[in-house]
């Protein structure tokens, strides 16, 4: 039996660690299109930072990890697939056949259309080689625009701002990361951004950008009016699975590729997992893109033992984001923004920088966000992915939303769904 894996991320790491470990004479074969060895994205700020090397981003810290476990790693780039024929196309001229092919492609930087793009001194936060091209400009004291403020953003932001850069960011939404956060809460983080000395523009967008003159390498000109020279454009814009080789392919792409509950696609022996998959979450009732690690690594299991065999359903999609700016911990599970007919509770404390909105549907907690509020983060989540029935305990919490661990210790124990989730802090 062949299985080819199709990205070298985590879930494609995991996958074939997972085939390894239940089919041990099986042929794997592990395709990336970096020439690194395996590694982790989310490393990258910390590499910026310094905090780690290089080799610190890497998935496995042995050099001979994958030799030993016999797993083949081609360098190379999936150009297409035909189902029917069970063959992959490389961009390195190579056809690879398959019994079973796991698509754990992840995503991609998305590039807004802005004029002067492709001008030197643009870089995304997405590959090595932009680490290392955003380190040699970077430098402390340096000009940096950076487009985007959402949860990579923020990330990237926490990382150039370590660097003693002056920091500028600008975000098309009406408030930093709005796509987990309210306007008031997206509000109280663009404020302790400018406190910890970054400039936030909001609701601008980036018009153009040309070629700067002198130690400006470029002119940034913003919708309101302003015109920036900076030595560095970090694009933090969002990011979209990486799909567009499956076009003709017979298998059935939405947003990500779609799956069932076993992460199979449309086509039997085909499977995708990770950031670039769509599968069924169980809080919302739909199919959604959760690109979080956890969701990869998770569905890359399962994904690997029904691809062996062994018969195994995804539980549902975790929808959670737990995102440290500059020091200010900020949290979003499940349908944070409420749902049609459900009742909701909000708390905010602007003296002391504390948030706290919960969702409810009936007597259940379907959503939750938060910022400086990191007590009890392990049981909003536990109450939210649970769907946990709160019962009197939902008209206790829009009295007093802080009296989350009481719901849970009452409703989750009585319900038999108690796991000791317990008081955690930065998690």
């Amino acid at each position: 039996m062949h299985h080819v894996i199709l990205g070298a991320g985590p879930a494609g790491v995991i996958a074939a660690e997972t085939l390894r470990k239940h089919a041990p004479d099986d042929t794997i074969t592990l395709v990336g299109d970096e020439r690194e060895p395996p590694y982790s994205r989310m490393a990258i700020p910390y590499l910026l930072i310094g905090n780690i090397g290089e080799r610190g981003t890497y998935l496995r810290k042995s050099l001979t990890h994958f030799d030993d476990l016999k797993i083949r790693i081609v360098h190379a780039q999936a150009q297409s697939v035909d189902a029917a024929a069970r063959s992959v196309k490389l961009d390195n001229g190579d056809t690879l056949t398959f019994d079973r092919l796991l698509i754990a492609t992840g995503s991609r930087p998305a590039s807004p259309p802005i004029s002067g793009m492709d001008l030197p001194g643009i870089h995304t936060c997405w590959t090595m080689d932009d680490a290392r091209a955003i380190a040699k400009l970077a430098t402390k004291g340096a000009r940096v625009l950076q487009m985007g403020a959402g949860f990579i953003g923020c990330i990237i932001m926490e990382a150039l701002a370590a660097r003693g850069v002056k920091l500028s960011v600008v975000e098309m939404g009406d408030r930093m990361v709005p796509r987990m956060m309210g306007p008031t809460a997206g509000g109280m983080i663009k404020d302790w951004c400018e406190t910890k000395g970054v400039q936030v523009f909001t609701k601008t967008r980036v018009d153009a950008i040309e070629k700067g003159s002198g130690d400006a390498a470029l002119k940034v000109k913003l919708s309101n009016g302003t015109s920036m020279d900076v030595g560095l454009v970090i694009s933090a814009t969002g990011v979209k699975p990486s799909i567009g080789f499956l076009e003709k392919s017979g298998i059935t792409c939405l947003q990500g590729v779609l799956t069932d509950e076993h992460l199979q696609t449309n086509v039997p022996g085909i499977y995708a997992a990770g950031d670039c998959a769509e599968a069924f979450d169980k809080v919302s009732g739909k199919t959604i893109i959760s690109a979080i690690q956890p969701n990869a690594a998770e569905q890359a299991r399962v994904a690997a033992l029904n691809m062996v065999g062994q018969s195994t359903e995804l539980k549902g999609v975790t929808q959670i984001n737990v995102l440290d700016t500059l020091g200010l911990i900020s949290t979003s599970f499940g349908n944070w923004e409420g749902v049609p007919g459900g009742e909701h509770v909000e708390l905010t404390d602007l003296a002391e920088g504390r948030h706290l909105s919960l969702q409810f549907m009936d007597d259940v907690m379907v959503g939750c966000n938060s910022v400086g509020w990191t007590d009890h983060v392990g049981v909003m989540r536990g109450l939210v992915e649970g769907q946990i029935h709160l019962g009197a305990w939902k008209d206790k919490l829009r009295q007093d939303p802080t009296r989350l661990m009481d719901a849970y210790l009452a409703s989750a124990q009585g319900q038999g769904a108690w796991n000791g989730a317990q008081d955690t802090r930065r998690r």
